[in-house]
């Protein structure tokens, strides 16, 4: 005769598919979670007036040497003089950053006197773009 064992003798399983929607799950959540997390939601209230208050819009520009040495401000063709002209007159509005793009083969000294010149207008953030 046989005696039952109250112990178990099956090993225990684990269940993959449900361990699987569960990470799923935690994924969706923290990435719908991520997006709220950027934009402060405040309550509406007066701010009051600062004389020495400043906004910190930063507008960026994108400035292109070309092979030729013609300067262009976005898709606009410009001037040396005419782009500082635009860049003091934009400077005086808010702070400005550029993006100073150069071809290969332009000339080193051309180059480097259109970076000296947005330096002179003013502009201290210049990145200089490269192809990775």
């Amino acid at each position: 005769m046989k005696l039952t064992s109250t112990r178990i003798d099956k090993t225990p399983e684990i269940m993959i598919v449900p361990m699987i929607d569960i990470i799923f799950f935690l994924l969706v959540f923290f990435m719908l979670s991520t997006l709220y997390m950027t934009d402060q939601k405040t309550i509406a209230i007066n701010l009051p007036k600062a004389v020495t208050a400043q906004n910190d819009v930063v507008k960026s520009l994108q400035v292109t040497v070309a092979k030729d040495g013609q300067i262009y401000l976005g898709a606009d063709k410009m001037t040396l003089e005419e782009l500082k002209s635009y860049v003091e007159k934009e400077s005086k509005s808010g702070q400005l950053s550029m993006v100073l793009r150069a071809d290969g083969e332009v000339d080193y000294s051309h180059f480097i006197g259109v970076l000296d010149e947005m330096k002179k207008c003013g502009i201290k953030k210049i990145s200089l773009a490269a192809k990775s």
